[in-house]
């Protein structure tokens, strides 16, 4: 089972998914905006990334004041999921995060 988090309008998203179809899994894609992500896989995720599943770079978090911005972190998730880096890929329970070419070798086949 593969399940990909993100959101249907980013080009990584997209790409990974177009990849991994390509590759031969079906991934399950999950629109963290539209569907939402519930809070023990927040949780999941937050535990296995830390910081790092924040995107301090996007554009949401740049409209952010600095007290929403120290909010707790999985609050400010459940709350703006646009901020979540992405895509988070759970494959079997075993997750990862973006879509870099450490994370592409695991999927590519050889």
């Amino acid at each position: 089972m593969v399940r990909l988090y993100g959101l249907k309008n980013c080009d990584t998203c997209r790409k990974a998914f177009k990849t991994l179809t390509g590759n031969g899994f079906a991934p399950e894609f999950v629109d963290v905006r539209k569907q939402g992500v519930p809070a023990a896989e927040l949780a999941r995720f937050y535990d296995e990334f830390g910081a790092a599943l924040v995107n301090r770079r996007s554009t949401t978090w740049r409209g952010l004041d600095a007290a929403a911005r120290a909010e707790d972190p999985l609050a400010l998730l459940a709350a703006h999921p646009a901020l979540m880096k992405r895509p988070v890929i759970d494959r079997d329970g075993a997750l990862t995060l973006g879509w870099g070419k450490d994370v592409q070798a695991q999927f590519l086949t050889p």
